[in-house]
């Protein structure tokens, strides 16, 4: 979310300011063309004035000078003029010893400077004809101001600019957080579904996401309704075949079939292994639904009831204790981890002489369960062996011996490991690691 809004705000950024120096340079321009073209004509009522200072007289055509404005009498005052006739001359006394350049061509010009003066001159000749004769008419005025002024200008609009692209970016930035904000809300409800903290989106968000909320709403209520006729027919077939099973189990053992001994070991022996795979394909199935969200496992609220009622099954001569962060939270189904925990310390409970510990911790990017027990352990050449469904070391202990293997089942669901190790305690350790659960931003 914070990588979109990045690229919002720099594409923004980036057609504002190409957006923004194409305007500013139009305008400038258009501003300067505009000023020129007001000098112009101030420059043009000049030039007609100085065309109707022209007298006749009998030396020829002459220029009256009492009808010329003060200006260009003082010298550099920053108004010049220039009179090209074919055998005659003119120039104001403000050019002094200077010399004023002609253009080429009649019209407007603003690249000339006035040489010694560091004036830049704005310049319009015009051509006319006066008396029958023609003659060129030049007039300049002093653009060193205006173009000082224009810079101030053009400095003050670069700021102003500035200052209200800054203004832009920063609402730009709020209107798009402010935007963002129920997408944002959706991302941070979606982990909480794949956390356990809800069972679905809230459908009060803006009408833009109500067809993406109902979607996801209604595959979540139809996926989670699909897994629970998954999990009941499941259910039902288990239920169906444990009956004849046990009837075939029950037949196998019975006096019938003494006379065919090798017939009732060999149906005695299919028939077990045909339930432990019925129940660990059962137990399988019914943990593929975890991708669903459930109810989270809260350590403290759920592990002192879990001892207490293994504390009444087995005898108030174990301890129990457990080791866990507060409020720490485990982020798998809270029922699977019941028969997972339940499991480990059932059968913990069982070997130990007096005392059980639980171990959970979250490191990085892992969790650890430990059971520790204290004892007498299990000889490191035989701890395969109890992994095997209904295999148990010692026909004294009271058990069917599947405890371990659906412990396993579950964690290799959720690409955990387990192993079987010493103990501190003197015992049995089983230790379970199982990989963080995140949630991608």
């Amino acid at each position: 979310m914070k990588s979109m809004q990045a690229r919002l705000s720099l594409g923004l950024i980036g057609v504002l300011l190409v957006v923004g120096l194409i305007l500013a340079q139009t305008s400038l321009w258009l501003f300067e063309l505009g000023l020129q073209r007001y000098l112009e004509s101030g420059l043009r009522n000049d030039s007609e004035n100085l065309l109707v200072a022209f007298t006749r007289s009998p030396e020829g055509i002459q220029l009256n000078e009492q009808h010329l404005a003060p200006a260009y009498q003082q010298p550099y005052s920053g108004h010049y003029f220039r009179i090209d006739l074919a055998d005659a001359h003119w120039r104001s006394r403000s050019l002094w010893d200077l010399n004023l350049p002609a253009p080429d061509t009649p019209g407007l010009h603003s690249h000339f400077e006035l040489a010694g003066s560091g004036q830049s001159l704005l310049v319009l000749r015009t051509d006319y004809r006066r008396f029958g004769q023609a003659l060129s008419i030049t007039v300049a005025q002093d653009y060193t101001p205006v173009k000082a002024s224009f810079q101030r200008v053009q400095q003050i609009g670069l700021g102003l600019g500035l200052l209200a692209l800054i203004v832009i970016l920063v609402l730009q930035r709020l209107t798009v957080r402010s935007a963002l904000r129920p997408l944002e809300t959706a991302r941070e409800q979606i982990a909480q579904l794949q956390l356990g903290q809800r069972s679905q989106l809230d459908d009060r968000v803006p009408v833009e996401l109500e067809p993406l909320v109902a979607q996801v709403n209604h595959l979540l209520a139809h996926t989670e309704d699909s897994l629970k006729r998954s999990r009941n027919a499941l259910g039902n077939l288990g239920h169906a075949l444990k009956t004849p099973l046990a009837v075939l189990v029950s037949i196998a053992s019975s006096d019938k079939l003494d006379a065919y001994p090798e017939l009732r070991t060999t149906l005695k022996e299919q028939l077990e292994q045909i339930q432990q795979r019925l129940t660990r394909e059962l137990n399988r199935a019914r943990l593929s639904g975890d991708t669903l969200p459930g109810a989270l496992f809260d350590c403290e609220a759920e592990l002192p009831g879990l001892f207490a009622t293994l504390g009444m099954i087995h005898g108030d001569h174990l301890t129990i204790t457990g080791q866990v962060a507060p409020g720490l939270y485990l982020p798998w189904d809270r029922e699977d981890l019941l028969e997972l925990l339940g499991n480990l310390l059932d059968n913990a409970c069982k070997w130990a002489d007096s005392e059980i510990r639980l171990t959970i911790t979250h490191i990085e990017q892992h969790y650890t369960l430990q059971v520790d027990d204290d004892g007498p352990g299990i000889p490191e050449v035989r701890r395969e062996e109890v992994f095997s469904r209904g295999s148990r070391l010692d026909e004294q202990i009271i058990g069917h011996g599947l405890g371990l293997g659906i412990v396993r089942d579950i964690v290799e669901v959720w690409g955990g490991t387990l192993q079987l190790l010493t103990s501190p305690l003197g015992g049995l350790q089983v230790c379970i690691e199982l990989p963080e659960r995140t949630i991608s931003d």
